[in-house]
This record gives C-alpha cells, structure tokens and sequence, in this order.
C-alpha cells in the first residue's frame, strides 16, 4: 500500500501554534508523510506547490486564512494540468475570521481538520477568474467591493490579534459615518444593473468579512457565481434599521439586496474600484469574473454546506 504524501503550506503567522505541531505530529503517526512548508514572503506558496507537485505530493493542505486558501488554490489553478492530474486541496483554518471553512464546515482544531483529508474523498470544486483591467487573479472564496471592502482593508493587524472577527465589527461601526456608494454598471447574461452601491458581493463561496453572509445560497461546485449588490439606500435607511434591530443582518440584506446567480460578471466603472480577493485587495476600472467550474479538488466535509 502506498504511504499517503500531503505537504502543509503553513502561513508563517501560524508556524510556532502547539496545536498546530500536534496536529502535524499526530497525522504521522497514522502513518503519512506529511512535509510541512512555511510561507514569508510573496512566491513561497508558488515555489512550494511546484515542489510538491514534482515530489509526487497527493494533497496540499493550506494553513492560514482565506488569503492562504486563496493563494495556494490559485497557484494550482495556473497550472496548465486539468484538476484531476493536480494534487488535492485541504485546508487547516488558522486564519483571523476563517470564512470559508466556517461556511464548509471545516473544523476549527488543526488535528481535526488534518483528519478530514484521510476520511473524504476529494471533489471538483470551482474558482473565481478574475480580470482587473488585464490582471488577472483567482479567488477560491468570495471578492467583494464597497462598504465591507474598506472595513477589511482598514481592519489593524493588532486589532484583529487581539479580538479576531470582532475587529471588522468595531472598524466597521467606527466608518459608518463615511460610507458613500460607488457607481457602477454591472451586467452578466440576461442581467443588467446601473447605479450606486454600497456594497457589492461576488460569490463562490458565501461569507467574507469575519462573517458577512453576502451570498448565501454560493455554491462551490454548480458552474456559478452568486452576485449580491446593496444600492445605495436613500429613502431605505429607516426601514432598513428598522429590519436590523428586528431580525438581524440577514434581514437587512434581503430586503435590499439584488441577486443573481451567473457563470460570469463584469464591473465597470468610471472611477477606480477595489475588489477584496479573499483579502487581497484589486483596484480596477472594468472587472471580468468567470466562475471556472472543477478547477481544483478539494477534501470538504460529507453535507457541506458550500456544496449543491
């Protein structure tokens, strides 16, 4: 039988956890290879997926956040090889809001989402493309512009040390203040939308922010993205506070939110906008964004949530 060979691209910010050490220390024990790679600068996960891939590496499991998830996924989806000749994906959150795998239903311990990997098969599941002006990038989980993009951005790394999805919360109120709609022309097949927003969602999968549910029916793997857009709101506000200290968030996006589910977008405007790419920020007048469906492979859990 052959040994399982998985290699950790572990985010340099979580290399010296204990739980994480346990974890990698347990996982040999059940009998697989298991080399781990630390990132610290821009190339590393790059680098390190080419190795693995040379090595004869079967699953890559990303350490870190949705950035590391985004940067690892990304780096495999530049390959010229289709997803069933590329190594598996696997992700230990370890992040500072870890949305993505709060929405898949990844397990937060390190051991525990290392086991994960040996107990499910791993299934094609779809990447954003995204074109900004010519640049082109990938997303594993969700760009998003407007309102919650300047919160992400503005969020101090200390602040999000300290009090982890609780920071874009308090720098999210302390901009309330200042938010001003963006204007924009927003258009996919049979879809047209002209005017301000503040806030915009590009979904493949569901949440960003430390836990805004902008998308909430984004799905991983049915070929499409999910589009949420929230105009500016004018004559909505009292309502729309009214629905907030009645049923929460959620409520408040429903009410005002317009939704499409579309294999691609584009984004134009006069004035520059920032994308958030699963916390890396974009700034372009025209965005292009094709849902490229079974890019990757990926080990979620059995009735994840992010799964059709």
């Amino acid at each position: 039988m052959t040994t399982p060979h998985w290699c950790l691209i572990l985010n340099g910010k979580s290399a010296g956890r204990d739980d994480v050490r346990e974890a990698v220390a347990a996982c040999r024990t059940r009998g697989v290879r298991l080399d781990v790679r630390v990132t610290w600068e821009d190339g590393d996960a790059e680098r390190y997926v080419a190795e693995a891939i040379e090595h004869g590496v079967q699953v890559i499991v990303a350490g870190g956040g949705d950035g590391t998830l985004s940067a690892v996924a990304a780096t495999l989806a530049r390959r010229e090889q289709p997803a069933a000749a590329l190594p598996a994906l696997a992700l230990v959150p370890l992040g500072t809001a870890n949305d993505f795998a709060t929405a898949a239903g990844i397990p937060d311990e390190p051991e525990a989402a290392l086991a994960l990997v040996g107990q499910v098969q791993a299934r094609p599941i779809d990447l954003l493309r995204i074109d900004a002006d010519g640049d082109v990038a990938w997303c594993a989980n969700l760009a998003s512009g407007g309102f919650g993009t300047e919160v992400t951005v503005e969020t101090d790394e200390g602040l999000k040390k300290m009090l982890g999805g609780l920071a874009y919360v308090i720098t999210g109120i302390s901009r309330l203040g200042r938010i001003e709609p963006l204007p924009a022309r927003v258009q996919g097949p049979d879809f047209t939308w002209e005017g301000g927003f503040i806030a915009l969602g590009v979904g493949n999968g569901c949440q960003a922010g430390g836990g805004q549910v902008l998308c909430p029916q984004a799905r991983v793997d049915d070929g499409q993205l999910e589009l949420t857009i929230i105009p500016e709101l004018e004559g909505e506000v009292t309502g729309a506070l009214g629905e907030l200290i009645k049923g929460g968030r959620e409520a408040v996006l429903e009410r005002v939110a317009t939704r499409a589910r579309l294999p691609w977008v584009e984004i134009v405007s006069a004035e520059p906008l920032t994308l958030n790419l699963d916390g890396e920020p974009r700034k372009a007048r025209h965005f292009r964004v094709d849902c490229i469906a079974g890019r990757v492979r990926m080990h979620l859990p059995l009735g994840s949530p992010l799964l059709a």
